[in-house]
Formats: C-alpha cells, sequence, structure tokens
C-alpha cells in the first residue's frame, strides 16, 4: 500500500525537520554527530508525510526513534520538537488515547533518564517536565478539537442533504396525491356524465324515431344539465391547477345526492334513495368521499349492470356512516373475477382508505351488485 500524503502532512513534515535540525545543530559537538542528528531529522520528518494514513505507526516509530537517537548521545532536541506533529496528527486522526500513551511513556521516560544522569531535580520536574507535558498536552487538544470540528461538519452537512432529501420525497408524494386526487375527481366527474349523456342520447332517438318530440326535449334537457353539471365541478377540479387564489367552488356533497339520483332517475333507470340519521352536519371530506362513492357505483351501475332497480342506502349512525348500493342486474358472471384495477373502484378505495374506512364490492345475495362502504365519522374507527 502506498503513501498519500496530505498538503498538511508535508507542511508538518517539514516543519519537524526543521525544529529537530535547529535543536541539533544548536548543540555543537563533532561534525559527524551533526550529520547524524541531521539523518534523524530527515527520518522525523519523513514519517510525518505517511502519519496521516497510519497514525499509530508513525507515532510508535517516532518514539522508537527518540529513543534510539538518545541511546547515540546525539546533540539534545528535546521531546517537543520531534513529537509535536506525530502526536498532533494521531489525536487529528481520532487515536487520542495511544498519542496520550505514547507522549506519556516518553515524558517518563525522559526524566527518569536525566534524574539518574544526574541532572537538577528541580530543573527536569519543575520546568522541563511541565512545559513539554503542557506542549504535548496542548497539541493532543488541538488535533481532537480539529477532528470534532471536522466531524461535527460532516454531519451537519449529512444532515442538511437528508433534510433536502426529505423535503424533495414530500414535495413528490404531495405532487403524487394531488395529481391522484385531480385524476380520481377528473375520471368521477366525466365518468357518471358520459354515461348519463349516452343514456339519454339513446333516449332522445328512440324518442325521435317514434315521433315523441316531449319525451326527446326531455332527454335532451336532461344531457344539457348533466353537461352543465360535469362543466361546473370540472372547472372547480382543475382551479386547483391555477397559480391564482381566486375562490373555488365548494366539492360536491349531500346537498346534491338527490340531484345526482334524480339525474340517474331521469336517465331510465329507477333509483330508491333512504337516507337515515343526520347527515347534514358530516364533516366536508366525508361528504364529498360519500358522494363520489354513490356516483361511481350509479355510473358502473348504468354502463355496465342492465339492472331495473337500485336501492341507496345511506345511515348515519353512531361513529360511522354506511352507504349501501345495491342493484338487480346481472352482476359479475360466475367464475368471473371481480376487475379491482379500473379507475372507478379503484379510485373509490383510495378515497375510503385515505379515511380509514373500508368498501367491498361484490355480487349481492339477492343478486345484482352491491357496493357497501363504511367511513368514520370524528376521527372514529370504521
Amino acid at each position: 500500500m502506498r503513501c498519500r500524503p496530505t498538503r498538511t502532512d508535508a507542511l508538518l513534515g517539514v516543519a519537524t525537520f526543521c525544529l529537530v535540525a535547529a535543536a541539533a545543530v544548536t548543540d555543537g559537538g563533532p561534525p559527524g554527530r551533526a550529520v547524524l542528528a541531521y539523518g534523524f531529522a530527515v527520518g522525523f520528518g519523513a514519517l510525518l508525510l505517511c502519519s496521516g494514513q497510519w497514525p499509530v505507526p508513525a507515532l510508535l516509530a517516532t518514539a522508537v526513534g527518540i529513543v534510539v537517537y538518545y541511546s547515540l548521545d546525539l546533540p539534545a532536541i528535546g521531546l517537543a520538537a520531534p513529537t509535536a506533529a506525530v502526536l498532533y496528527t494521531a489525536a487529528e486522526r481520532g487515536r487520542v488515547l495511544p498519542a496520550a500513551v505514547v507522549g506519556g511513556g516518553l515524558l517518563a521516560l525522559s526524566v527518569g533518564m536525566r534524574l539518574v544522569e544526574g541532572d537538577d531535580v528541580s530543573i527536569v520536574v519543575g520546568f522541563d517536565l511541565g512545559s513539554e507535558a503542557a506542549l504535548m498536552l496542548a497539541v493532543i487538544t488541538l488535533g481532537d478539537a480539529v477532528r470534532s470540528r471536522r466531524s461535527l461538519r460532516a454531519e451537519m452537512a449529512r444532515q442538511a442533504a437528508a433534510a433536502a432529501e426529505d423535503r424533495r420525497r414530500e414535495a413528490a408524494r404531495q405532487v403524487e396525491a394531488e395529481r391522484l386526487r385531480i385524476a380520481r375527481e377528473v375520471h368521477d366527474t366525466l365518468g357518471h356524465t358520459m354515461s348519463v349523456i349516452t343514456l339519454q342520447s339513446a333516449v332522445a332517438q328512440e324518442a325521435l324515431a317514434d315521433n315523441a318530440p316531449g319525451q326527446a326535449r326531455t332527454a335532451l334537457a336532461a344531457i344539457s344539465s348533466a353537461g352543465g353539471s360535469a362543466m361546473a365541478e370540472l372547472r372547480a377540479t382543475l382551479q386547483t391547477l391555477r397559480h391564482d387564489s381566486g375562490a373555488r367552488e365548494p366539492a360536491p356533497g349531500f346537498d346534491q345526492l338527490h340531484t345526482l339520483v334524480d339525474g340517474v332517475r331521469h336517465s331510465g333507470l329507477p333509483v330508491e334513495l333512504r337516507v337515515t340519521g343526520h347527515v347534514d352536519a358530516l364533516p366536508a371530506v366525508v361528504a364529498t368521499t360519500a358522494y363520489r362513492i354513490v356516483q361511481e357505483a350509479l355510473t358502473n351501475t348504468l354502463r355496465h349492470a342492465h339492472a331495473s332497480q337500485v336501492h341507496v342506502t345511506v345511515q348515519a349512525t353512531g361513529p360511522r356512516l354506511s352507504l349501501e348500493i345495491v342493484d338487480d342486474g346481472r352482476g359479475v358472471p360466475p367464475g368471473a373475477p371481480l376487475d379491482t384495477n379500473g379507475q372507478g373502484l379503484r379510485g373509490m378505495s383510495e378515497r375510503v382508505s385515505l379515511l380509514g374506512g373500508t368498501v367491498e364490492a361484490g355480487n349481492s345475495e339477492r343478486g345484482g351488485f352491491r357496493v357497501h362502504a363504511r367511513l368514520p365519522l370524528a376521527g372514529s374507527t370504521a
């Protein structure tokens, strides 16, 4: 593995070489000792080039080099010059404990050897030990502080990136939810209206063929009314795509349920509507969801059921609103799976699940098709 020194490692290596060489040259002595001391100075500086990648080996090698240096009776250079930079690098790389152990061990060894050699105790213990210990502690503390600050910046950057990603995902989720909501509204509105228009057009054609202008006018009036209602609902739905803050038309609710049923009756399909309980005080989102469920169920009956009668039952009792739409049509053929991938039933299920309710769709026991939905009221469970 090759050593890849950074610019900081190189600067620390040059600084260490200069400090050790300067300390050695001020001691004087024979030229041979000075040359050897300079060689050690080069070695101490070179260890700094790899200390960033291998902090502990560089630290141990420096400690061994100092011991060998003094065992050769070379000029005194102290402990701070060769160890300060490598202690800083080790602490800056998160190796605080090895740096403290090596620094403390070198101090203890130095003090012990100098006392054995007969140096003045007051100078060794009172001055040199305190100053060198303070310097080693300072560089270790500085290295650890630099590491902590770098880690803090990295963590803050990571948190900022995570927060930005969360905001992006939330924005995308909201856009997707709004897109699905608009798709459901457009489908429900156009699906029901087109079914009514198709049936009334057929009625108008038959009336004209039978020379019954009164019946034809009634059918054409129903077509006009259905088209006008659809346009009003589409304007209210598409208003959500505008950037202005203009007032929006209210979403359809229970106040329009009778109008919906009357429109289906005018299409030639008898509908019996029974409403029990206090439905006037329903939450707006519940009322709109209930309206859309009844609308979609009646639309499917008009399109597919070939029914002669539809019963719509609405019950607001206790903590829930119950909706049941049953026709006497052909239902789902025996053995055929219920198509839940269509926009109608899927949109109905999505609306109900958003409120925490349940919906069931399938053949009824008495024949025909049945849709039964339960919607919670006042935050209760359906």
